[in-house]
C-alpha cells in the first residue's frame, strides 16, 4: 500500500527534526521533505507534491497563512497546522482554519521536544486523518469569504434516565472534528437571530476554542461564544465547548443551561461529543436535534444513538460534503442517524421546527 507522503514546513530546526523522526516511525507514513519556510518549501515542491503538509504559522519571509491560501487556490492539499499555544497563535490559527486547514496540532513554547514525543500517537492519527480528507471539499470551503464583522461518556455522565417533561424550547447539539471549523462557519453564518439555542463540541485544543468562537461571533448574525459554566442556552446563541473540558446540558424548569466540567478524555477527546449528546438525550429528549458532522473517529456515534432512542431527531452530514466521513459513518453504523443531509441543508434542519 502506498505510504502517506508528508512535507514539514517549520522554522524551528528542533521541530522539523522531531516531527520527521516521529512520523517516520510509522510504517504508513513517509516524510518526503522539510523546509524552514514557505519560500524554501515552494522550491522543493516543484518536483513532487505531498499528500499532507504540516505547517507552522509564524515564519520568516512568508507566514503560514499566506502560504496556505496560495496552496488552496492553486493545489488544494490537506494541511495540518502546527501552532503555538498562545492567544496570538490561536487567533492566527483561526485564520488558517478559515483558509482551509483541516486540523490543529498545538505546541507549547517550552518543553517542546518532550511534548511532541508525548503527543506522537495523536500526531500520527491527525496526519492519517488529513490524508483521507476530501480535497474537493477543501477547495470549496476555503473559497468561502467572510462578510464584514458585525473514556466512554460514563466517565463524565452515567447513562439511563429520561428527559424531563417537554417544554416549548428546542435545542440543537452539534458534534464535529476534522474539517468542522469551516463547516460550522458555513452553517452558523446562515442562521438568523431567532434560531434555536445551539451547543457545539468541536475537537480543538485549549485556547483555540475561545479564538474560534470570537471569530465566528464577528461574522455571524447569532451570538457565538466559548461556553462558561452556567451559561444559558438561548435562542440566537451558539455555545462552543472550551478545549480541555467537557460540556453537558442541564435544565432548571423550562430553561436549559450548560455545565462545563473536568473529567478524563472520552474517545480520546476532551471535550467529547458523546458526553454532550448523552446529556442532550437525558435532559432534552425529544426537544433536541442532534447533528454529527465531518470528523475522524467514532466520538458521538453512541451518544447520537442515545439521542435518537430518547426521541430526538438525529441527522448526520453526508459523505459528499464531509472533509472526513469518519464520525458520521460510525454514527450511521451504530444506528443513531435518522437522516443524512448535505452541509448546505443543515441550517434548514436547525430551523425546521422554528
Amino acid at each position: 500500500m502506498k505510504k502517506i507522503s508528508v512535507f514539514i514546513v517549520d522554522d524551528s530546526a528542533t521541530v522539523r527534526r522531531v516531527l520527521q523522526q516521529l512520523l517516520s516511525k510509522d510504517p504508513a507514513i513517509e516524510v518526503m521533505g522539510v523546509a524552514a519556510d514557505p519560500i524554501f518549501a515552494m522550491q522543493k515542491l516543484k518536483t513532487s507534491w505531498p499528500d499532507v503538509i504540516v505547517l507552522d504559522i509564524e515564519m520568516p519571509r512568508m507566514d503560514g497563512v499566506t502560504f496556505l491560501k496560495k496552496i488552496m487556490s492553486e493545489r488544494p492539499t490537506p494541511v495540518v497546522i502546527c501552532s503555538t499555544l498562545t492567544t496570538k497563535g490561536a487567533q492566527t490559527t483561526m485564520q488558517a482554519l478559515a483558509a482551509g486547514a483541516v486540523s490543529i496540532m498545538a505546541k507549547p513554547t517550552i518543553g517542546l521536544k518532550d511534548f511532541l514525543e508525548d503527543a506522537a500517537s495523536d500526531l500520527v492519527q491527525v496526519v492519517k486523518a488529513a490524508a483521507r480528507a476530501n480535497a474537493t471539499i477543501l477547495r470549496t470551503q476555503s473559497a468561502v469569504t467572510a462578510p464584514p464583522p458585525k473514556w466512554t461518556a460514563d466517565a463524565v455522565l452515567k447513562s439511563g434516565g429520561s428527559a424531563l417533561a417537554q417544554t416549548t424550547e428546542r435545542i440543537v447539539a452539534i458534534g464535529t472534528s476534522t474539517g468542522g471549523t469551516q463547516a460550522l462557519e458555513v452553517i452558523l453564518r446562515s442562521l438568523p437571530r431567532q434560531c434555536p439555542g445551539i451547543v457545539i463540541v468541536q475537537h480543538m485544543p485549549e485556547k483555540f476554542t475561545a479564538a474560534f468562537a470570537e471569530r465566528l461571533d464577528g461574522i455571524c448574525q447569532i451570538e457565538v461564544k466559548e461556553a462558561v459554566d452556567g451559561d444559558r442556552i438561548l435562542r440566537g446563541r451558539a455555545l462552543i465547548a472550551p478545549g480541555g473540558r467537557h460540556m453537558l446540558i442541564k435544565r432548571s424548569g423550562a430553561q436549559y443551561f450548560v455545565e462545563v466540567v473536568d473529567g478524563p478524555p472520552v474517545n480520546r477527546h476532551r471535550p467529547s461529543v458523546d458526553v454532550l449528546f448523552r446529556s442532550a438525550a437525558k435532559i432534552a429528549g425529544k426537544n433536541a436535534l442532534g447533528i454529527i458532522m465531518t470528523g475522524m473517529g467514532a466520538d458521538g456515534a453512541m451518544g447520537l444513538k442515545e439521542m435518537r432512542d430518547a426521541g430526538a431527531r438525529t441527522v448526520a452530514q453526508d459523505e459528499a460534503s464531509c472533509v472526513v466521513f469518519g464520525m458520521p459513518k460510525e454514527a450511521l453504523k451504530a444506528g443513531g442517524v435518522e437522516e443524512m443531509v448535505g452541509l448546505d441543508g443543515l441550517a434548514g434542519e436547525i430551523l425546521g421546527g422554528t
